[in-house]
């Protein structure tokens, strides 16, 4: 992560774009939030959706299963572990601490958000923003900002590749967590919303650390040789 030369988890070209999409998700999560504090049922919007997901068959449902289990700690360790080692074998630090802090710290965000908002499903369990649909949302955004990154995708091509990749990612898990009844359809929004906040935001933290830390070895002296 000190390389001076090691190339950014962000680019530097489409950085405002990020931080235009990052600030549009924080404020839908903090509306959503609002709209929703304190509530124990489906809005309109959540049944309408709720009611088109509703009746999925048993293959289906063993999809969803397959699914959700991607959020849960084993199946995300699973990924993360993954990506990080492969981070570590292109010599990409950055990109390793990327791939743990993005999604790590997003799902964070949610159990923040969740007692603050107070929203529940099934016997009080608290259920806004969707930590899953959150999780794997964070993970694909970090994995296909990398991705980007590694083949140079200049102009809009990199970003609409990543935000795609990561519309996909929530799109399929909060399919999966409504398809399951574990979470209404705006809590997979929300959850959605918050990686897209949070990873961006973690991405350039990351670049702005590495290269903190790279700029003081370079300033450090060294010592002079007998």
């Amino acid at each position: 992560m000190t390389g001076a030369r090691e190339r950014a988890v962000l680019p530097t070209g489409p950085r405002v774009w990020w931080g235009a999409i990052a600030a549009l998700a924080g404020l839908v999560v903090v509306a959503l939030g609002i709209l929703y504090g304190g509530a124990g049922g489906p809005g309109v919007v959540d049944a309408r959706v709720g009611a088109a997901v509703d009746g999925a068959g048993a293959s289906w449902r063993h999809v969803a299963l397959a699914t959700d289990f991607l959020g849960e700690p084993g199946g995300a360790a699973m990924l993360v572990l993954a990506a990080g080692a492969a981070a570590l074998l292109l010599r990409w630090p950055r990109a390793a601490v990327l791939v743990v802090a993005g999604p790590g710290l997003t799902v964070v965000a949610t159990k923040f958000l969740k007692p603050l908002v107070g929203r529940t499903i099934h016997d009080g369990h608290l259920s806004y923003p969707s930590g899953h649909t959150a999780f794997l949302t964070a993970f694909a955004l970090a994995v296909a900002l990398l991705v980007t990154g590694r083949l140079r995708l200049g102009g809009a091509a990199g970003p609409s590749l990543v935000l795609a990749t990561a519309t996909a990612a929530g799109a399929a898990m909060g399919w999966a967590q409504v398809a399951l009844g574990a979470h209404y359809p705006t809590d997979a929004l929300g959850g959605w919303c918050t990686a897209l906040a949070v990873t961006p935001a973690t991405a350039w933290m990351v670049d702005r650390t590495a290269d903190r830390l790279a700029g003081r070895m370079s300033d450090a002296p060294r010592p002079e040789r007998r």
